[in-house]
């Protein structure tokens, strides 16, 4: 199949799908936002069964100008929100574990596993999710070593990347499932320097019901995905943030 060209589009715009769109400055929009990223992705709310009425070229641009204006506003505090929960959580870690080693935080720190009784669902559960996290920490090293300078520093000198060092190469979701392998002291002391109240958070779980809350919304604004519709959303946000925020 040939691709298709800026004109053919247009034209497939306007005679099949019933949006006006002509003219340079249409073009050129059309061009900067891209058919596939801009139309393909705004022409729907939430579901592509839901398509929106649009007539005119104009009104997918405003909707697409709309997007891009919210992804504006949320990206600066997502990023600081990220930074400074993996900050605190690096911090407590630290004074825990008493060592920047990874494997010494695996060992002593990353043991949530034992609050469940040996052999029961939730103890395979928790022993599997430990074992990924570790297995992804050391693949993400694998992956970064000869592009990432911290990485090459320490692996060139024959020396365990640092826990902080670690932090930095972690996506966000990749984060949530270290914190949730930490031990309920260890998740309980880092929610208390963060300032969350002990009586909505008894278990030391609320920072990670947080970050899987974020991470949907962060990824989906640092790819520049549509945000307007939530269509991001991979999961239900908990009721007991709900909770927290409403309080």
């Amino acid at each position: 199949m040939q691709p298709k060209s800026i004109n053919t589009l247009m034209s497939y715009m306007r005679d099949k799908k019933g949006i006006q769109i002509s003219g340079s400055l249409q073009k050129r929009k059309l061009r900067y936002m891209g058919y596939f990223h801009g139309y393909k992705g705004y022409r729907y709310c939430n579901s592509p069964t839901a398509l929106l009425p649009y007539t005119n070229f104009n009104e997918l641009q405003s909707v697409y100008d709309f997007d891009m204006q919210v992804k504006a506003i949320f990206y600066p505090q997502i990023m600081f929100l990220e930074t400074t929960i993996k900050n605190y959580a690096l911090e407590e870690i630290l004074k825990q574990a008493k060592s920047e080693r990874f494997a010494d935080v695996y060992n002593l720190l990353l043991n949530d596993y034992k609050s469940h009784h040996v052999g029961t669902h939730d103890y395979k559960i928790a022993i599997s999710k430990r074992m990924a996290v570790r297995n992804k920490v050391y693949g993400n090293i694998s992956r970064d070593y000869g592009k990432n300078n911290i990485i090459v520093h320490y692996y060139d000198k024959d020396e365990p990347v640092p826990i902080w060092a670690i932090f930095e190469i972690l996506s966000l979701g990749e984060f949530g499932n270290l914190f949730a392998c930490l031990n309920i002291n260890t998740r309980q002391a880092i929610s208390s320097s963060i300032g969350i109240n002990r009586a909505v958070d008894n278990d030391g779980k609320m920072i990670e019901k947080i970050v899987f809350c974020l991470k949907d919304l962060r990824n989906a604004i640092a790819h520049n995905n549509t945000i307007f519709d939530t269509r991001f959303k991979t999961g239900k946000i908990s009721n007991r943030i709900v909770y927290f925020v409403r309080n």
